[in-house]
């Protein structure tokens, strides 16, 4: 009789056992360990219901009262290896999703009405907790209503025909949008395996934000994002205008190539993992993705629909596959008589099985063929690098200094690591631009850090994300299957400064759309904070008299553009739907129509701008351009990056830069 309970208790030691060996780590390991106490309690809490409940809107306040004695006593639970508090919550998030499927469920076999006299107000802020359960209902009543509303205001731009037809289109979408929220609903639950992930994910983020929880499954995809060769099916996803997950690229030699049945466009509709079915418009993306980029999912079946509206299912394995979209690349840009070369860095990954690929040998090998053509100048685009292998970024480093220091590794003893470039020459010795963003992160700093610091190149774009710590990842004592990534070490810049939290500041800042809505390291509410230590470093500035004159003429041309002045004002118009509460809308169908026209019209304006072409001369080196004649998946690849480089302004005004240097 006493055996469930017992079975319970056994059960819930489970976890308390991994967090004890979690926090055991932090506390011995950690750059700057902090203790566990009520401050961990009230913020593990709050950020692990804000994960499960990301707009507040499944629990009640009356479910948070069962729970909230837990926000000042997780430590004490933690510290005594009771994890009771653990099943608690499990079984209460379950229970919010059973109501929530239900109630859909009951609203769905009500006379749902075609429109309302109540209103309902939008944010991305998140609301309240409502109060009770019936308040809960009234809610997702309006959400399910302005959500197909919404749908029809979508389909075109032409309303009175909309009004002609409403009855027809509003029975046909209510329909989908019912099957689509509880098929949604469906995905939020959660297995107790990946709920106490979850919880162990935001207890690590309590000490900074970098340092995290990993299963086998999720460290496996952690890796394969750093390295340049990956298992993969062989297909590239994006997501059309209608939502649906389409087939945007197939990756020569593997298993969709090779399958002679899967083509571009053709539309995900499931997947079949282990017996276990995905359905894509049920499943999360992150879920999709992991799926796709994980190595635990090695074999999968895979049903698509063709335009013609055929539907078929294939079984593929992943094989390792260079992952050309997010390798290394180089263009010349041509500007008047000059030539400049032009190199993008998606990100620095390194080979750690193979010893196949790494970033600093693959930005080498394009300085070579751009060093063939007689370069005037280099431009590095860091643009939403977000870093990577330390080790690579060093690497870099030293390919454009002649020997020296590029970094500080303090870490929590105050032990001082020098990481510096021992090899002598550099492999380019012109003009440079680096460009950056607010996703430029940690090893794209630390490369633009040094670039500044050694007056080696001027860094054009956005302030930078501002992570300057780096982690290690380590097993969990006794586990065979659980890891922890964490901040070891906090780097400085050769002068002894941080950017951790502030980012890297660059010489010329150039508007961007959306710049202020990027969430930087200063938003993170555990992100360590910017300081200072002393060092005395000898390092050789590179001699340039004219980066100050290129600078400040750069400065007057943006502040004078035309192209700026548009950038400015779309923020102006955009800015306002992230940071403030829109009014009220009533909903009826010519309410929501005209609110959602008014932001139609913004975004397509917006998307206008993102697709204008600047007047930027781009050609391939003849090393590429020999290779593509023979290969036409590289072909296509090649003509898309060409067009993102035309829409990039900060590319034009790096060019115009290079033009100033190289103009006597």
């Amino acid at each position: 009789m006493f055996t469930p309970v017992l079975l319970l208790a056994q059960s819930e030691q489970i976890p308390c056992v991994t967090l004890s060996k979690v926090n055991d780590l932090f506390q011995k390991l950690h750059y700057s360990t902090k203790p566990v106490d009520d401050s961990l309690s009230t913020y593990v809490y709050t950020n692990f219901l804000s994960e499960l409940d990301e707009n507040n809107r499944l629990f009640t306040e009356v479910d948070l009262e069962k729970l909230n004695d837990f926000k000042y006593k997780i430590d004490d639970y933690i510290k005594s290896k009771d994890c009771n508090f653990l099943e608690v919550m499990y079984q209460s998030y379950t229970q919010v999703i059973n109501r929530y499927v239900a109630t859909i469920k009951e609203l769905n076999n009500e006379n749902f009405p075609t429109s309302s006299t109540e209103t309902i107000t939008l944010s991305r802020k998140s609301f309240p907790h409502l109060k009770n359960e019936i308040e809960l209902k009234k809610l997702y009543k309006k959400r399910l209503l302005f959500s197909i509303l919404r749908e029809i205001s979508e389909i075109n731009s032409n309303k009175d025909s909309l009004v002609t037809n409403f009855k027809s289109i509003y029975d046909t979408k209510k329909g989908k949008l019912f099957e689509k929220f509880l098929c949604k609903a469906a995905d939020l639950h959660l297995s107790k395996e990946d709920f106490n992930e979850k919880f162990f994910t935001v207890f690590c983020s309590y000490f900074d934000p970098h340092s995290t929880y990993f299963s086998q499954k999720s460290r496996s995809s952690f890796y394969s994002h750093l390295s340049s060769d990956n298992l993969s099916f062989g297909f590239y996803i994006a997501q059309n205008d209608s939502d649906e997950i389409y087939v945007a690229e197939i990756l020569p030699g593997s298993s969709a190539y090779y399958s002679e049945k899967i083509e571009k466009n053709d539309i995900l509709l499931k997947i079949v993992h282990n017996e276990t079915e995905y359905v894509i418009d049920c499943i999360s993306v992150e879920k999709l993705f992991e799926i796709l980029n994980s190595d635990t999912y090695k074999t999968a079946e895979f049903t698509f629909r063709k335009i013609n509206g055929s539907v078929y299912s294939i079984r593929l394995d992943k094989k390792i596959l260079k992952d050309v979209q997010n390798n290394v690349y180089s263009f010349i840009l041509n500007n008047n008589d000059k030539k400049f070369g032009y190199i993008k860095i998606p990100s620095f990954y390194a080979a750690f099985d193979n010893g196949k690929s790494n970033i600093s040998d693959d930005v080498a090998k394009e300085v070579f063929k751009l060093n063939e053509e007689k370069i005037d100048g280099l431009i590095i685009d860091l643009q939403n690098n977000g870093g990577g292998s330390l080790e690579e970024a060093i690497r870099l480093c030293g390919l454009f200094i002649d020997i020296g220091p590029v970094a500080v590794m303090n870490d929590k003893n105050n032990k001082k690591n020098i990481l510096k470039d021992t090899n002598r020459g550099t492999i380019f010795n012109g003009n440079m631009a680096v460009l950056v963003n607010g996703f430029s992160a940690s090893a794209s700093e630390l490369f633009g850090n040094t670039m500044q610091d050694y007056q080696r190149a001027i860094i054009v774009g956005n302030t930078t994300l501002g992570k300057a710590t780096m982690q290690q990842v380590f097993p969990i004592e006794n586990s065979n299957n659980e890891f922890v990534k964490i901040t070891l070490e906090k780097f400085y810049r050769i002068t002894g400064k941080s950017n951790q939290f502030i980012g890297l500041t660059p010489d010329v800042e150039i508007h961007s759309i959306l710049d202020k809505q990027i969430p930087r390291e200063k938003t993170n509410k555990s992100a360590l904070k910017s300081d200072e230590i002393e060092v005395k470093l000898k390092y050789e500035l590179y001699k340039n008299n004219n980066y100050t004159a290129a600078i400040q003429k750069s400065k007057e041309r943006i502040l004078n553009s035309e192209e700026v002045k548009k950038i400015i004002s779309l923020n102006e118009k955009i800015n306002p739907f992230y940071e403030t509460q829109f009014p009220p809308i009533v909903l009826n169908f010519e309410n929501v129509y005209n609110d959602i026209s008014k932001i139609n019209t913004l975004w397509k304006e917006l998307k206008a701008y993102s697709e204008i072409e600047h007047p930027i001369n781009v050609q391939l080196n003849k090393i590429d351009l020999d290779y593509q004649k023979y290969d036409s998946f590289l072909k296509t690849i090649s003509e898309t990056r060409v067009k993102m480089v035309k829409q990039n302004f900060a590319i034009l005004e790096a060019v115009n830069i290079l033009t100033d240097l190289t103009t006597p």
